[in-house]
């Protein structure tokens, strides 16, 4: 059977099994369980419309319970035993957590998913939220979203392979296809060298720097003047602010380190197998996937924006940056959280991009690569499956979060 075919009759069977569900299980509510009529017509009209929601629900319940309850109760299993030659499991209690707490590996991916985590969501909303603004103020604004939007229609895999070959390498007799490394080479050391390749990359370190020492600012600020409405957030502000701290010196650390460096100029680079760099060179592509998204979705935030509100800020004599930062971003602040929530949560995930372009190798390491590697090449189901629960763990208060959210915006 050609594959063709073979996808017609599947989506035959699918839709034509859908409509079937829904036919004859409202037939059979209607006309068997409670039908409409006789002495007690009323009440079965009444409990067959308080049935019918949960009928409707049901293969999707069952679907989940299957396919996401199960494997969580599995996989939670599986991390609390080891599997012996025999084929059978033993149960170890909470060994394989130790095991894996002892590991370096694991302490290097749960560090690169926090720089992850800080870097990809941030730059990903900015850059989506500054296309969002601009291209509404062009005459061809929507011929730029598409391109921006472009990215998310390639896969992950799709994307690495292509940035991949963005930072090709080659010996330094031959020529250079990496557009990373045409332009390395166009640098000798001089002036334009000092200021594209330090004074830059220095300035945006500093300011990186201080953007998060303002986040933690934020953080810690209601713990200063204590308030009754952040008493029950003050273990994730602290939490949050020993991150930023951390990230603070990270950044520091780079930048005065890049002060002092010699740079090889002249030599073609490998660019994803220099420590702590090359991470950034892999959360570019996610950036680059997911700005189209951001914009997308906070486009139509700020077209949702009252231009009464704008018409009053321009009369009261406001500039476009005032405009912009004081009415319309407070205005769409909801939207700006779920965005960038959304793409934590896919962060969290990340595995493709990783895999296909360093494979974890050279201080690359992610949680999902790293589980990958303990399920299916170490064969060490129990470890594999604590790091899957760990994931499991990060992912859970966010998705609790956009729901909450959800929920207050529906009241």
């Amino acid at each position: 059977m050609s594959p063709a075919l073979q996808g017609l009759i599947t989506i035959v069977i699918g839709v034509g099994g859908c409509v079937a569900y829904f036919y004859f299980s409202n037939l059979f509510l209607d006309k068997v369980l409670y039908p409409a009529s006789g002495p007690n017509a009323g009440r079965n009209i009444n409990r067959a419309n308080m049935i019918r929601p949960w009928l409707f629900l049901a293969p999707a319940l069952i679907a989940l319970s299957v396919y996401l309850a199960y494997p969580v109760v599995e996989t939670l299993r599986l991390s609390l035993t080891q599997r012996v030659p025999g084929g059978g499991y033993v149960w170890v209690g909470f060994d394989n957590y130790a095991k894996m707490s002892g590991e370096p590996k694991f302490w290097e991916a749960l560090r690169n998913n926090m720089l992850w985590l800080i870097v990809v969501p941030a730059l990903s909303t900015a850059f989506g939220l500054l296309a969002a603004q601009l291209s509404d103020r062009i005459r061809w604004g929507n011929l730029a979203k598409s391109l921006i939007f472009m990215p998310m229609a390639i896969s992950f895999v799709g994307a690495a392979v292509i940035w991949k070959l963005v930072y090709d390498t080659r010996p330094a007799d031959q020529e250079q296809i990496g557009i990373m490394n045409a332009v390395w080479l166009a640098f000798e050391g001089g002036p334009l060298s000092v200021l594209f390749l330090k004074i830059v990359p220095v300035l945006g370190l500093l300011g990186f720097a201080f953007a998060v020492g303002l986040m933690a600012w934020v953080l810690i600020r209601p713990l200063v003047r204590p308030s009754g409405a952040a008493a029950g957030l003050v273990p994730l502000r602290i939490l949050g602010a020993a991150v930023a701290v951390w990230l603070i010196w990270v950044a520091l650390r780079a930048a005065f380190g890049l002060i002092g460096a010699d740079l090889p100029y002249g030599v073609p680079q490998t660019w994803l197998t220099i420590p702590f760099w090359n991470s950034f060179f892999l959360m570019i592509v996610l950036v680059w996937i997911q700005t189209g998204f951001a914009m997308v979705i906070l486009s139509a935030a700020l077209r949702g924006v009252p231009e009464d509100t704008i018409e009053a800020a321009i009369v009261d004599g406001a500039n476009p940056f005032q405009i912009f930062f004081k009415i319309k971003v407070p205005q769409i602040m909801g939207t700006i959280v779920v965005v960038w929530t959304t793409i934590t949560i896919v962060v969290l995930k990340v595995f493709d991009i990783v895999f296909a372009m360093s494979n974890g190798q050279w201080e690359t390491q992610v949680l999902a690569n790293y589980m990958y590697d303990k399920l299916f090449r170490a064969n060490d189901w129990g470890v594999g499956s604590a790091a899957a629960m760990v994931i499991m763990l990060l992912v859970t208060p966010i998705l609790i979060w956009n729901v909450y959210n959800a929920r207050k915006e529906m009241r």
